[in-house]
């Protein structure tokens, strides 16, 4: 199985409520061999018009701050837990998250990244349960790089707020930045 085969699994799918309101899903996108992966919570209203992750203000300013840092938009994979919008951006349920989850799982075996990129305290709780790590809080963690041994060998996760937070509440610009900043 490759990106693609997943990507066109996630277009049909059906396997919760969120398939009957969207526009379009959201699979993911960037360089299928990417070492980086960012993962959100969930699409908001651009990214459902688009079918593609963070292209709305939040994207943007991910997009820009990442140019500010080197990092090429085109060499990293972006995607969400959730492949389909929730209604008024609210956050995914339970079903919905384990209906997704498989193919986010999927992704992420098929990418074997180095790090992985919570964006995000949803996000950043799943990831580090996944991987037997304790989760506190985004405001306590972001930044902070945990190490986990996997089957593919060291993979460094490194929680950062989202950037719908920083839009939210601008003195976190710095915190944001100097997250990202240990990419490179």
């Amino acid at each position: 199985m490759n990106l693609e085969d997943i990507s066109n699994q996630i277009k049909v799918c059906e396997k919760c409520i969120l398939s009957k309101e969207r526009t379009r899903a959201v699979p993911g996108t960037g360089n299928p061999n990417s070492k980086v992966v960012f993962i959100g919570e969930a699409p908001g209203y651009y990214e459902d018009q688009e079918g593609i992750p963070f292209v709305g203000r939040a994207g943007k300013l991910l997009t820009k701050t990442l140019n500010e840092l080197k990092i090429n938009r085109e060499d990293v994979f972006i995607t969400n837990i959730a492949k389909c919008r929730p209604p008024d951006n609210r956050r995914p349920t339970r079903e919905e998250t384990t209906a997704c989850t498989p193919y986010l799982n999927l992704q992420i075996d098929v990418l074997t990244p180095k790090y992985i990129v919570p964006l995000g305290a949803t996000s950043g709780e799943f990831i580090f349960k996944k991987y037997g790590v304790p989760w506190t809080a985004m405001m306590k963690e972001n930044g902070i790089i945990k190490k986990v041994s996997t089957i593919f060998g060291e993979l460094r996760i490194l929680p950062v707020i989202h950037p719908a937070a920083v839009l939210r509440n601008p003195h976190r610009t710095e915190m944001f930045v100097n997250a990202l900043k240990k990419l490179i």
